[in-house]
């Protein structure tokens, strides 16, 4: 139904915006519009999302415009005027006035944006917050920090224009919505709006505004529109808190009870500054902001956690080269969670002793440091009516001198501890952390828990002196050294003498079909090759355009067949008859090839004949392409093919 047959005198927006215009209905997304009422509160940030000279009144065109943050970019939604009623009342957001439309409407080009209206169903609010801010979000522990300092801490973050909300954490399943003695409802999301303190005598009571989304239902305790707190305020008091008795989602609570009964606050910065209790001194200016976008493809990139050390180090490795340093790390940075449970490799491998591990930290933290805040976002978790987010994490490794610019292999990461990372493996949408870093030349490595799983992701750091992030690489170039074949056996050699003597032509030569079955003959059923297999590797040898072999050759190939046939069952680890694109990657390196990611992808693509593991004869046709390239690239006298390298080479040829 459109909003004119919903409400005649419908408005899009009445008189101003606030907290008290959304009202949540019949959706379980009180996480977005807890992260949209925060908003309200800063105009500046609001009519990015909601941009103004927006009405229903003439000229009216049915349409309206909203803007959304998403991994790097403001994207602009478009929506119709129509919007879901039930018995023509709407069924999901509403405001208070019932005619006033600007909160139905966002919701409906946030749903648009993520795929639908069920996609909703359940968030995290930081989720809301970064996408109506393009700002960095994270949590934080009530018990933490005492009642007036948090309450300062707050305080603050709003100042500086932070989004703020809070929630108290549901001991299980069954106890989500459940409302409490004091009116509240557990596993709900609620706004922080303002802070304020008040004098009653000679005592001074901090207090904290929050707003239920759902537009009724408030804590009834202390300080609450009901409560006989406020009976003993002066009224100038009063007023300048603008205090409301009326049931419309917002209320008082002091910083003492907050503390009592509330157990998380979410934080949305627009700049990491905010994040940073105490006075806003720093300019936001004073921070760079790298992005990156990159995937995690199965068998190629989609290396998995620490814990799958053979496919960990493909996952995508981006690089950082931290400069200059920008202050004394008198601040802790955040705290290092060395029992991660999700990435047990650390455990067992620390070799410092306490008293060892403090005199560092302490020489650590007399020298500068350079602070940057890392985030990795993954893309996609609301698709298909459903929310599936992946567990993920990123690492940051110290990368010495002597290898920087080369690619970091696996014996890598295998004798090397992080310096960094984002902590526990998470199934949320973004994972942060804020570090202080030496000067030097860093990899980030962004993962999933599990090894191949698909999916994309965000990576954005920002740094306060210049620094530089992008992928790595760029530097891995491919290369090929040949290993050198044992020579062909003594049974080897007297059957192909006997298969010769019976099958060759007058010239002494063998035909593709009868060199299939001499090939077949000394090799297992699971491993017989194709008659085209066959053809591909006569004419990778220098056979001048004839389609048959010489004794000779036929022994060469022999002896290279038994070699490839042992490297396949060597990375077949699970005797599957097939390699993944992990194990042939490997498998590549023992034939002598080292391959650029993007040229092992293709390779892959190209000669798994559609399945994701690759069987023994398209590895041979693999490696016999491959040699024919590398030496065709060899004898290139072209200073412009030489330029342009073996990588961009390759990548022509094996699409042909």
């Amino acid at each position: 139904m459109n909003i004119m047959e919903i409400s005649p005198d419908a408005v899009f927006v009445e008189g101003t915006t606030g907290t008290t215009d959304i009202c949540q209905g019949q959706l379980g997304d009180c996480w977005l519009l807890a992260a949209l009422s925060a908003l309200t509160i800063h105009p500046s940030l609001f009519v990015k999302v909601v941009p103004s000279n927006q009405s229903l009144g003439d000229p009216y065109a049915g349409i309206f415009r909203f803007r959304f943050w998403q991994y790097g970019e403001w994207v602009e939604v478009v929506v119709d005027d129509r919007l879901p009623v039930r018995e023509g009342r709407l069924l999901f957001s509403y405001s208070n006035t019932r005619n006033e439309f600007w909160s139905a409407l966002v919701e409906k080009a946030y749903a648009k944006l993520v795929g639908s209206y069920a996609s909703l169903k359940g968030g995290n609010i930081s989720e809301g917050m970064e996408d109506f801010t393009g700002g960095i979000a994270r949590s934080v522990l009530v018990s933490s920090r005492t009642p007036q300092v948090l309450w300062r801490s707050l305080t603050a973050a709003l100042s500086r224009g932070s989004l703020l909300s809070s929630f108290i954490q549901a001991c299980n399943s069954r106890e989500i919505g459940k409302v409490t003695a004091d009116g509240l409802v557990k596993g709900h999301a609620y706004a922080i709006t303002e802070t304020h303190k008040v004098k009653k005598g000679s005592e001074e009571i901090l207090l904290l505004r929050l707003r239920n989304p759902w537009g009724f239902i408030e804590y009834s305790g202390p300080w609450s529109d009901k409560g006989n707190e406020w009976n003993g305020l002066d009224a100038s008091e009063k007023q300048k808190i603008e205090l409301k008795i009326k049931e419309d989602g917002e209320f008082w609570i002091s910083a003492d009870d907050f503390s009592r009964i509330f157990n998380v606050v979410e934080v949305c910065s627009v700049s990491p500054d905010s994040l940073e209790e105490g006075d806003a001194s720093a300019s936001p200016g004073a921070w760079v902001i790298s992005e990156h976008k990159g995937s995690w493809v199965p068998g190629f990139s989609a290396g998995g956690s620490r814990r799958y050390n053979k496919s960990f180090w493909k996952n995508p490795q981006f690089q950082l080269v931290l400069r200059e340093q920008d202050q004394e790390d008198e601040e802790d940075s955040e705290e290092e969670d060395d029992d991660d449970e999700e990435d047990k490799m650390d455990e067992g491998s620390e070799t410092m002793s306490t008293e060892e591990k403090k005199k560092v930290a302490k020489q650590k933290k007399k020298t500068k440091q350079c602070t940057v805040l890392v985030e990795l976002l993954q893309k996609n978790g609301r698709q298909n009516d459903q929310i599936n987010f992946m567990y993920i994490a990123f690492h940051i490794y110290k990368v010495p001198l002597e290898i920087q610019g080369s690619c970091l292999e696996s014996s890598f990461f295998m004798s090397n501890r992080p310096v960094g990372r984002s902590g526990k493996y998470k199934a949320q949408r973004g994972v942060w952390r804020k570090l202080r870093l030496d000067p030097g030349n860093y990899i980030i490595i962004g993962s999933t828990y599990r090894p191949d799983k698909a999916g994309e992701f965000f990576v954005r750091i920002f740094s306060k002196i210049k620094n530089t992030l992008g992928t790595n690489d760029f530097s891995c170039t491919s290369s090929y050294l040949p290993v050198m074949a044992s020579p062909v056996s003594p049974e080897d050699q007297m059957r192909i003498e006997r298969t010769f003597n019976k099958k060759s032509g007058p010239d002494d030569r063998l035909n593709a079909k009868d060199i299939m079955k001499l090939f077949n003959s000394v090799l297992d059923k699971i491993y017989h090759l194709p008659l085209e297999t066959v053809r591909q590797l006569i004419f990778g040898m220098d056979t001048k355009g004839r389609s048959t072999l010489s004794r000779e050759q036929a022994e060469t190939l022999m002896s290279d067949l038994r070699s490839l046939q042992s490297i396949f069952v060597q990375y077949d680890e699970d005797s599957s008859g097939t390699m993944s694109p992990f194990e042939f990657s490997m498998a590549l390196e023992a034939v002598g090839m080292k391959c650029d990611s993007s040229v092992i992808q293709l390779l892959s693509e190209r000669f798994v004949s559609g399945e994701l593991h690759m069987a023994f004869h398209c590895f041979v046709s693999c490696i016999t392409r491959l040699r024919k390239l590398f030496a065709l690239y060899e004898s290139e006298t072209s200073d412009e093919v030489k330029n342009r390298g073996i990588n961009s080479w390759l990548l022509q040829f094996l699409t042909v």
